[in-house]
C-alpha cells in the first residue's frame, strides 16, 4: 500500500518551492538596492585601499611570502591571498579600526589597522611562528595552490560568533556548508555519509569514539577558531574514514594581555501550555585567556555548565521534555619555545547525561532510556622549523570514552500501534580507550629535473584502541490494534566482551607545480590493522590549473581510493546476546518460534570508497564569484545487518555486503559589498545504499525487531537544498546574519503492525523542510572606573516564520492515523548577552 500525499499537502510543497526561490532572489535584489555594485576599477565614495607585502625574517633577511591568506576584519570581513609577488590588496574599504592578520603554514601576523577618510593605507605583514595555529595541516607553497583541488569550505571565527545556533555547539553549524544536512535522528550527515563513515578531528586529533566510529567529543564553543568541511579529503594523511571530514582548530592563547568572557548568565524560562514551570536552560560559559610568560608561555581555559531541556511538541506539556545536564572543560597551554619551535598541549573533560533519550511521538518518557557518558582527552602538539619552508610535527593523543545506557524500568516492553509501553529493552555499559602517535614532516621545495617545484611531505600513524563492555537486553511483545500480542522477542543472557586493535598508516605525497598556473597533487596511503589482519594501498591524485591569464577561473579535479575503520561494536558482534522471535494466533497460542544466533559472514574488512570531483570556479567581478562542481563517491565492502530464517532457527548476520554512493552537483556563489557578503547555494544531490547499518541495532539506541536487508534512499536523502546566508554589517553597528534553509523532506517507509515493511523502501517523504534562523548582535563598550569592557547584546530567532517542520510521522498503515504527521518544530527566541573584559 502506498501513501500519496492530498492535494493540499502539494500545493504547499509547490509552495515551499515558489517562496524559497522568491526569497532567494527578493535578498540580493534588496542588497543590491541597499548596497549598488560600483564598476570595475571604480573607487566608492569615502573608502580607501589597503595594501601590502607580507614577508618572513631568516638568517638571509627578508623574504616576500606568496600565496599566504590575508583576512581584514572590521565593520565589515574581506579575504584575499598574497600574489606571487607576496603583495596583497583591499579595495573599497570604509573608514574604521581593523584587524588585518595573515596566515601560512606554521606562521601568523596580526597587526590592528586604522582606516581615515582621503588617506590609503600601507601595512608590511612580517609572519611569526610565534601565534602559530593548532593545526596539524601543512600546505604546500605553491601561490597558486588555493586549497590545490580539494573542496573545503571553512566556518570561519567571526561566523561562529556571529550565525544563530540553536545548541551552540560547533557542529551545529555544519548545515551552513552546502551538502552538509541534519538528519531525522539529530545528526549531522557530511556529504551523503553517515556519521560513522565520516572522519572528525580536533587540531588534527581523532575525536570518533573507537566502539561506534561515530564524533565523540563536546568542546566549549568560544574555544574554537574555525570549523572546516572537506568533502574529498585527497591529502594522504587524511585515513580511515570513507565520507567526508570535518575538522576544527582551537584558538591560540594570547601571549601579550589578559582575555577574560562570560555569557549566558540568565537562564531560560520552561514555558508549557502558555505557563512557566521550572527552568529550560541554563548554559552560562567562560572562558580566559592571557601570558603566563610574555611572548614564551600562554593559557586558555574555558568552562561550560549544559542544562537543556528539549521538548517533543506532540506530547503532553510536562511529558515531553529530554532533559541533558552536562559539563565541558578545556584547558589549553601554548608554549614559544623559540624562533623555530612552538608547542600546544590541552586537556578536554567532557561528561554528559541525557535523560529519556529516544523520545519521539510514539515513544513516552517511560519507555526511553537514560545516556551517560564520560570522557576526556589529553592532547600534545610539537612545531619545529627546520628551514623556511620545512616543518617536523609532533603529535600525541590519549582519548577515552566511557558509555551507560540504561532503561527508566525493567517492566516488559510494549510496542503498541500509536505509542511504547514499559522500559526499554535494551541496556549497555562500554568503556573505551584510544593512544594515538604521529609523526609528519614536510620537505622544503625541490627542483627535480628542471620542471618545476616539488615539495613532499611524510608521515606515520600509530593507535591502540580498546573496548570493554556489557550488552543486556529484555524481552519485547508486539501488540496488535486490538490490543492482543501478535509477537514477542525475547533474548539469551547478557555478556561482557574485550577487543583491542592496533593500527598503523604511513604516508607520503608530492605537491608538483611545473608551470604558474598548474599544480598537481599525488600521495599514496598505506593502512593496516589488526581487526582485520590486512594492509590497505590507497593512491589519491588531484590538479588545479588556473585557465585565465587574470588567475580569475579555476578549474579543480580529483580521485582517489580511501579505507574506513572498523568500530570495535563490530568484531564483538557474535558474541552480543541471541533472540528467539516467537509469532502469536488470534487465540493467544504461539504458532511458530525461531532461535537466531548472531554471526560475523565471511570475516570483517574495511570498508573501500572511490571518490572523484570537477569543478569550475569564476570571479566574475572583484565582488562575486560564482562555483559550480560535480563529485561521486562510491562505497563497497560496508557493514550491514540482515536477519536469514529457517523454519524453528536462523541467523542475523553482520557482513560487508553493503554499498552506497553519493552524487552531488552544486552551484554556489558569493557576493560581497563593503557592507554585506552573501553566500547562496543551490545542491542537487543522491545517497543511496543499504538501510540496515549495523549501529540502527546495537548502536545507542537500537531497534527491536530486525527486518531483511534492502537498498533505496538513505535517511537522510534531500534531493534538493536551497540555502543562503548573507552577513551584513547593518545600521547603528548591527552585525545581522539571517540563515534561510530549503530542502526536500527526508524518505521513510511504510510497515505493518509486525514492523514488516510494505512495498518499496523509504518510498515516501516527510513535506518540504522551512526554516530561517536569524542572529542580530551589537558590540558596545562601557566605561568603569576607569576600565572598559566589552559588551555584546543582541537575540535570535529559531524558525521566523514558524514553518511547521514535523519530525516524526505515523508510518504503521494498521494505525487510524496512518500517515500523519506531528512534533513540529515552534518559532523560539533566544537573547545573547557577552561580557568581555
Amino acid at each position: 500500500m502506498r501513501y500519496v500525499h492530498s492535494e493540499e499537502e502539494r500545493i504547499c510543497d509547490v509552495g515551499m518551492i515558489g517562496h524559497s526561490i522568491i526569497f532567494l532572489l527578493v535578498i540580493p535584489l534588496v542588497l543590491y538596492l541597499l548596497f549598488p555594485i560600483r564598476a570595475c576599477g571604480q573607487r566608492t565614495a569615502n573608502t580607501q585601499t589597503v595594501e601590502g607585502t607580507v614577508f618572513v625574517t631568516d638568517s638571509g633577511g627578508p623574504s616576500l611570502v606568496p600565496g599566504a591568506k590575508v583576512v581584514l576584519t572590521g565593520s565589515s570581513t574581506l579575504e584575499t591571498e598574497a600574489d606571487a609577488e607576496g603583495k596583497y590588496s583591499f579595495s573599497g574599504v570604509t573608514p574604521g579600526a581593523y584587524t588585518i592578520q595573515a596566515d601560512f603554514p606554521g606562521m601568523h601576523a596580526e597587526q590592528a589597522v586604522t582606516v581615515a577618510p582621503g588617506a590609503d593605507v600601507k601595512v608590511a605583514l612580517e609572519l611569526k611562528l610565534a601565534a602559530v595555529d593548532t593545526s596539524v595541516t601543512v600546505t604546500g607553497t605553491s601561490s597558486n595552490e588555493a586549497e590545490i583541488s580539494t573542496t573545503a569550505v571553512t566556518i570561519s571565527e567571526k561566523t561562529i560568533a556571529d550565525a544563530p545556533n540553536a545548541n551552540e555547539r560547533f557542529e551545529s553549524l555544519l548545515p551552513l556548508v552546502p551538502g552538509v544536512v541534519r538528519g531525522p535522528d539529530g545528526r549531522i550527515n557530511l556529504k551523503g555519509a553517515r556519521a560513522t563513515q565520516s572522519g572528525a578531528l580536533v587540531n588534527s586529533a581523532n575525536v570518533t569514539d573507537p566502539a561506534t566510529g561515530g564524533p565523540a567529543i563536546n568542546l566549549p564553543i568560544d574555544v574554537v577558531s574555525s570549523v572546516q568541511v572537506i568533502s574529498n579529503p585527497y591529502d594522504p594523511q587524511y585515513g580511515k574514514l570513507t565520507g567526508a571530514l570535518s575538522t576544527v582548530e582551537t584558538k591560540t592563547g594570547d601571549y601579550e594581555k589578559y582575555h577574560f568572557s562570560i555569557q549566558n548568565i540568565v537562564p531560560r524560562p520552561r514555558d508549557r501550555a502558555g505557563s512557566i514551570v521550572g527552568i529550560g536552560a541554563a548554559t552560562p560559559r567562560a572562558t580566559f585567556t592571557g601570558p603566563i610568560l610574555s611572548d614564551r608561555l600562554a593559557f586558555t581555559q574555558s568552562v561550560e555548565y549544559r542544562f537543556l531541556r528539549t521538548p517533543v511538541n506532540s506530547l503532553p506539556p510536562l511529558q515531553r521534555d529530554t532533559k541533558l545536564e552536562g559539563f565541558d572543560s578545556y584547558s589549553q597551554l601554548d608554549i614559544n619555545a623559540g624562533a623555530k619551535q612552538t608547542a600546544t598541549v590541552s586537556v578536554t573533560i567532557y561528561p554528559q547525561k541525557l535523560d529519556y533519550m529516544g523520545l519521539n511521538t510514539f515513544t513516552p518518557q517511560p519507555s526511553t532510556s537514560d545516556f551517560r557518558q564520560r570522557g576526556h582527552e589529553v592532547y600534545a602538539q610539537d612545531r619545529y622549523v627546520t628551514g623556511p619552508e620545512s616543518m617536523l610535527i609532533s603529535q600525541f593523543s590519549y582519548k577515552t570514552y566511557d558509555t551507560d545506557i540504561n532503561p527508566q524500568s525493567y517492566e516488559p516492553y510494549e510496542l503498541m500501534i500509536d505509542t511504547a509501553q514499559g522500559g526499554f529493552f535494551n541496556q549497555q555499559s562500554r568503556r573505551t580507550t584510544r593512544y594515538d602517535g604521529q609523526e609528519s614532516y614536510q620537505f622544503a621545495p625541490r627542483h627535480l629535473l628542471g620542471v618545476g617545484t616539488h615539495q613532499f611531505r611524510a608521515g606515520v600513524d600509530y593507535t591502540h584502541s580498546s573496548f570493554n563492555g556489557m550488552e543486556e537486553f529484555f524481552p519485547v511483545q508486539l501488540m496488535a490494534s486490538t490490543g492482543a500480542m501478535i509477537e514477542q522477542i525475547t533474548f539469551t543472557a547478557p555478556t561482557t566482551f574485550h577487543v583491542g586493535q592496533n593500527e598503523t598508516a604511513a604516508y607520503v605525497s608530492d605537491h608538483w607545480a611545473p608551470v604558474n598556473r598548474v599544480s598537481f597533487g599525488f600521495g599514496v596511503r598505506l593502512d593496516s590493522d589488526t581487526v582485520t589482519s590486512s594492509t590497505h594501498i590507497a593512491p589519491r591524485g588531484d590538479v588545479l590549473i588556473t585557465l585565465t591569464s587574470d588567475g580569475k577561473t579555476l578549474l579543480r579535479g580529483g580521485g582517489g581510493i580511501f579505507y574506513d575503520r572498523v568500530p570495535l561494536m563490530l568484531p564483538i558482534f557474535a558474541d552480543l546476546p541471541g533472540r528467539t522471535v516467537s509469532m502469536y494466533d488470534s487465540t493467544g497460542q504461539v504458532a511458530s518460534s525461531a532461535a537466531f544466533v548472531n554471526r560475523i559472514e565471511g570475516g570483517l574488512q574495511n570498508p573501500r570508497s572511490t571518490s572523484w570531483n570537477v569543478e569550475l570556479e569564476r570571479q566574475v567581478t572583484s565582488n562575486f564569484t560564482v562555483r559550480a562542481g560535480y563529485e561521486d563517491r562510491n562505497t563497497a565492502r560496508d557493514f550491514a545487518v540482515s536477519p536469514v530464517a529457517g523454519a524453528e532457527s536462523g541467523v542475523i548476520s553482520l557482513s560487508n555486503n553493503g554499498g552506497d554512493s553519493y552524487r552531488e552537483f552544486q552551484v554556489t556563489g558569493r557576493y560581497q559589498v563593503p557592507r554585506a557578503t552573501v553566500n547562496a547555494s543551490y545542491v542537487r544531490s543522491r545517497a543511496y545504499g543499504d538501510l540496515n547499518d549495523p549501529f540502527l541495532f546495537i548502536g545507542n539506541y537500537p531497534q527491536a525487531v530486525i527486518q531483511p536487508d534492502a537498498r533505496a534512499r538513505l535517511l537522510f536523502d534531500a534531493p534538493n537544498r536551497f540555502l543562503i546566508w548573507p552577513t551584513i554589517s547593518g545600521p547603528w553597528k548591527l552585525t545581522i546574519l539571517p540563515v534561510y534553509d530549503v530542502h526536500t523532506g527526508f524518505p521513510y517507509s511504510v510497515e505493518n503492525q509486525y514492523r514488516q515493511y510494505i512495498g518499496p523502501r523509504d518510498d515516501q517523504r516527510f513535506p518540504w523542510f522551512s526554516s530561517c534562523d536569524l542572529q542580530i548582535t551589537r558590540a558596545a563598550t562601557l566605561h568603569a572606573a576607569g576600565k572598559r569592557m566589552h559588551l555584546v547584546v543582541g537575540g535570535s530567532v529559531f524558525n521566523m516564520f514558524n514553518h511547521d517542520n514535523p519530525r516524526d510521522v505515523q508510518n504503521d498503515l494498521d494505525s487510524s492515523t496512518f500517515g500523519d504527521f506531528y512534533n513540529p518544530a515552534w518559532r523560539e527566541f533566544r537573547g545573547k548577552l557577552v561580557f568581555e573584559f
